[in-house]
């Protein structure tokens, strides 16, 4: 399993409720708030069989609100 981070900005005045949407789903094992250009910052653990953008338009950009997203994929942790 490898960490993937995904920052979401959100159209002004629905950070909480994308918030609320993406804790609904189960699907992330860190959610925080963030300064910045972007909004939320979220941490998602996918297997090596699971396609990254697949799963995040399907399960993350596809919530009403999000504006932009910005993703990184992790290679080695320190």
């Amino acid at each position: 399993m490898k960490p993937i981070f995904v920052q979401l900005q959100c159209a002004p005045g629905k950070t909480y409720e994308v918030a609320d949407a993406i804790y609904k789903t189960e699907l992330v094992s860190e959610l925080y708030s963030t300064s910045g250009e972007y909004d939320l910052m979220l941490k998602i653990y996918l297997g090596p069989e699971q396609d990254v953008g697949k799963f995040i338009n399907d399960n993350i950009v596809s919530i009403p609100g999000i504006v932009r997203s910005l993703t990184t994929l992790t290679f080695t942790a320190f």
